[in-house]
């Protein structure tokens, strides 16, 4: 007789479910049978910590467009899926939890690893609920996933030991009481109100210098965007979250957006009188024009998200492909395009920049941002970029340009450390035989990202291939990012009891689990790290010794910030270094404006 257990995972496999990220513990033990009995349909995934198998059901859900799927043992293994399952949810990424429980007769007793499950999880899911009766199980499961998909989010679903263990009912007895449910959902063609449309159409047609800004809610709408932005002579810019749904060789494209943007995106929207935003909750004002600046217009299909980040005078609640489609015959070409000259003379102006800036090192010490401009050039056709939360992120931003087919994603939202291995791993597991590179710096990396290279040996004979598979890790013994926040919101100097961290033979211990490592230390040996890094056919932890003293500059820089990180720098163990490279740096931003230069 088929058990409970055995059939949660056949519905999972008949949901489209191939794999399921995990940690084993006996609050699952009767799922654990079952995966045994499943012979690969779907196929187990021993993860080393419950966190990060939620971070890769999220990222398989980032990079495929399907549900990604995790679960964990009652008590503290489903404790730990908690932040990976809000990345999910904070990035509305659809996720399926299967978490155990103790036995439904010892619930109410204080019995061990009892925890109150459905509470702890309802703020983090759409839809969470315990199955308490085998022929139960059917419509749980089918709920979990058609909520997962309605609302991009996080869906968990409980089952006590006992239950799992039970004697499966796919059909329950047709009686009061019983649901008969269906697998199956489909997406919606959501269009916003005609007259919305038309009075969003009115004020693109009447701006003179209009500035698109875009999120991942753009993901499928690349040419309807292109064509958007060349009717209404537009630029560009792209949030974290939207970084692939436009390629970088646009001369349009104005990059990254906010603390780690571009001058070229901070130009734009300083200097636009109309803003149109695309499938985009970027939340940080003092990067979006003053308010009463900028006409507003925005596309969302959360009508509860639309026009929070900047009153909006058209509100267009919508899929942006569809909206974009029926918006495209209502505008009008702009014939003067001094504005969009402009902004593609902006964006050569800073690629250049970065350039200079990447160039300049300061002694035998690594500059990060070369780490990622000498990379840039020889990013492989269709790779996956994946990055942590650290300083890292800002060249990985900055630095890296995605070419068509590319994709790219991190923990934008939650913004927590820990993501960028695991996400790396699952893009791997979906996509055995495209290039994967992730950069991670080296708090993050020693917090999760070293256990997570004994995945990867667990499973080395499926993620080895002809394809590179690259861990980029930034040594640089500092909490960097943290360090420098302390500096410029806080105006302290840095505190190495609280940011110095211990330095890590990383590559060795890549080496030591069989994989390849490679220790780059010498400014002039980036570019052969990096090829030999991606000649490998094992996977790879490169590992770059970083000068922790170059800042990330933000395209302006507030006089708040100025202040404080002034008052930082006087007592600051590393003031010399700071205050010599960061005036290099801006003599070298400064520099463009000289006489003479660009001339040709």
């Amino acid at each position: 007789m088929t058990k409970v257990a055995d059939y949660v995972l056949q519905r999972l496999s008949e949901w489209g479910v191939g794999r399921v990220y995990g940690y084993p513990g006996d609050g699952i033990n009767g799922l654990l049978g079952a995966f045994d009995r499943a012979d690969g349909q779907p196929e187990f995934i021993q993860v080393r910590h419950e966190e990060m198998a939620a971070f890769m059901a999220c990222a398989h859900a980032k990079f495929t467009g399907e549900v990604g799927c995790c679960t964990a043992t009652s008590g503290p293994g489903a404790i730990h899926l908690l932040n990976g399952l809000y990345d999910a949810k904070l990035d509305h990424q659809p996720v399926v939890a299967v978490v155990g429980q103790q036995k439904r007769l010892s619930l109410g007793s204080h019995y061990q690893q009892e925890v109150h499950l459905d509470r702890l999880f309802a703020d983090v899911s759409e839809f969470c609920e315990m199955v308490v009766h085998p022929g139960q199980a059917r419509h749980v499961i089918d709920r979990a996933f058609k909520t997962a998909l309605t609302t991009r989010g996080v869906a968990t679903v409980i089952i006590p030991d006992d239950v799992q263990e039970e004697d499966a009912q796919p059909s329950p007895p047709k009686m009061h009481g019983s649901v008969f449910s269906s697998v199956g959902w489909s997406r919606p063609r959501l269009l916003p109100d005609p007259d919305e449309l038309r009075k969003a159409a009115d004020i693109l047609n009447a701006g003179s210098k209009v500035a698109m800004l875009v999120g991942q809610g753009a993901a499928h709408a690349e040419s309807e965007v292109v064509e958007v932005a060349e009717l209404l002579g537009a630029g560009v810019a792209k949030a974290l979250l939207g970084r692939e749904v436009l390629p970088d060789d646009l001369p349009f494209v104005t990059g990254p957006i906010g603390l780690l943007g571009s001058k070229a995106s901070d130009n734009m929207i300083q200097g636009c009188d109309t803003l149109f935003m695309i499938g985009s909750s970027f939340p940080y004002s003092e990067w979006l024009p003053d308010e009463g600046q900028a006409k507003g217009v925005e596309i969302d299909i959360d009508g509860r998200m639309i026009g929070i980040r900047y009153p909006m005078d058209a509100h267009l609640v919508g899929d942006s492909r569809e909206t974009l489609k029926a918006l495209i015959p209502m505008l009008q070409r702009k014939d003067d395009r001094k504005w969009r000259e402009k902004i593609e003379k902006d964006v050569r102006e800073w690629n250049d920049l970065c350039d200079r800036w990447a160039g300049e090192h300061f002694g035998n010490t690594i500059n990060p941002q070369a780490v990622a401009a000498e990379l840039s050039p020889r990013l492989p056709d269709g790779c996956i970029l994946t990055a942590d939360s650290g300083s890292g992120t800002n060249w990985w931003a900055r630095h890296l340009k995605l070419r068509t087919g590319m994709q790219a994603s991190l923990s934008g939202t939650l913004a927590t450390m820990g993501p960028g291995t695991p996400y790396a791993i699952a893009a791997r597991f979906a996509y055995p035989d495209r290039p994967v590179i992730a950069f991670v710096g080296d708090g993050a990396f020693q917090m999760n990202g070293m256990n997570e290279m004994i995945t990867i040996k667990r499973y080395l004979d499926r993620l080895s291939g002809p394809a590179p598979f690259i861990f980029c890790v930034f040594n640089n013994h500092d909490l960097n990012q943290v360090t420098w926040e302390q500096r410029a919101m806080a105006g302290d100097p840095k505190y190495p009891g609280s940011q110095e961290i211990p330095d890590v033979p990383y590559a060795a211990y890549a080496q030591l689990l069989g994989l390849k490592g490679i220790v780059c230390d010498s400014p002039k040996k980036i570019g052969k790290a990096w090829e030999e890094a991606l000649d490998s056919d094992v996977p790879v932890v490169l590992e770059f010794k970083v000068d922790p003293e170059i800042a990330p500059i933000p395209p302006h820089i507030m006089k708040s910030q100025a202040k404080k990180a002034a008052k930082a720098a006087v007592h600051d163990p590393e003031r010399t270094g700071i205050a010599v490279k960061g005036a290099r740096q801006k003599l070298t931003e400064l520099a463009e404006h000289l006489p003479g230069r660009g001339e040709k």
